[in-house]
């Protein structure tokens, strides 16, 4: 019998993840890409990557969801089946990794997510994606500035003896209180270790301020691989928080579950193949100037030719026999 695979693409601002998942739900093949500023060829490389991986073989791919917040745009470039937002494709992971979750905390590069579930239902939700303080960005930044790899910078966490208190609620203040404990002969074990505690507490008390946080919690997205952040968690709630193994690529592998529950409905999948990283793909964009709306309206060409279009109210533009008002350039 042909393996068959479901594939999850979650395309954030920092990084583009893939996320094979086998029929028995257990996770295949994975990749963590960065998208620096460019997720149409980011999305490109990673299917180019995978089509090495199968040898080819696209005809295993059964099914394919999109998440993150270039969910439409990737929908459109790799032929999706599934198309969800975070939230959802996060709490579904976090439950098929770890069954009876009840809290998830999810912190990436870009934003911070917090998504209360009972009984498998998600039933609260917050998302920060306004303040850069305690994402993957800011702990990058501060890692570069103490010439430290990112890979390590938890790991000093845990060499802590006497954490120092940092102020944490604005990534400017938090830069400027750790140059001046550094400045008063702190070590930078304190230090680093004061800085998890910070962001943890300012995740706690903006984030999840009011959500009824209850074990088993589960801490993903890529900060999880941080043991500082994790260990400042346990601290600050007095519990065990897990990080799941694929916990870099989570949204991805509920985006796969999600495709798969699709196309037991509709028995087919709407997957363009490994070609599509090989199309030539661009971008623009219009207002619309048919009502007071002024909808701003996004169409994506591939091979010169529009396949799609989002971003109007009315949905006039959403047919593609209506001829675009920007013309060809």
């Amino acid at each position: 019998m042909t393996e068959r695979y479901y594939l999850g693409v979650d395309v954030g601002s920092v990084s583009t993840n893939f996320a094979l998942v086998d029929e028995g739900g257990e996770v295949s093949q994975s990749l963590y890409l960065r998208t620096q500023g460019r997720p149409i060829e980011t999305v490109q490389r990673g299917l180019a990557q995978l089509n090495k991986l199968l040898d080819g073989r696209s005809e295993v791919i059964a099914g394919v969801g999109t998440t993150g917040s270039a969910r439409q745009l990737t929908a459109v470039l790799v032929g999706a089946d599934s198309v969800k937002n975070e939230i959802t494709a996060h709490a579904i992971a976090a439950g098929l990794e770890i069954p009876g979750v009840r809290t998830v905390f999810e912190i990436g590069g870009q934003d911070s997510k917090i998504i209360i579930l009972r009984e498998s239902i998600v039933v609260d939700f917050a998302m920060n994606t306004v303040c850069a303080a305690g994402t993957g960005s800011f702990l990058d930044q501060q890692a570069a500035r103490l010439d430290i790899a990112i890979e390590e910078f938890g790991g000093y966490a845990l060499k802590s003896t006497s954490a120092v208190r940092i102020a944490g609620r604005c990534t400017v203040f938090a830069e400027s209180d750790m140059i001046h404990k550094q400045q008063m002969g702190h070590s930078t074990e304190d230090i680093i270790a004061g800085l998890s505690e910070a962001l943890v507490r300012n995740y706690l008390n903006n984030i999840a301020r009011g959500k009824d946080i209850q074990p088993p919690m589960v801490f993903q997205g890529g900060v999880a691989a941080n043991v500082g952040i994790k260990r400042a968690f346990e601290k600050a709630l007095g519990h065990e928080v897990i990080v799941p193994e694929h916990h870099k690529v989570m949204g991805a592998i509920g985006a796969a579950q999600l495709a798969r529950e699709r196309v037991e409905i509709t028995g087919t999948t709407r997957f363009k193949g490994f070609d599509a990283a090989e199309f030539s793909y661009r971008t623009r964009g219009f207002e619309c100037g048919y009502c007071p709306n002024v909808c701003e309206v996004v169409e994506i060409l591939q091979d010169g030719a529009v396949i799609s279009r989002w971003g109007d109210k009315c949905g006039r533009w959403q047919n593609l026999d209506v001829p675009s008002p920007v013309g060809k350039r």
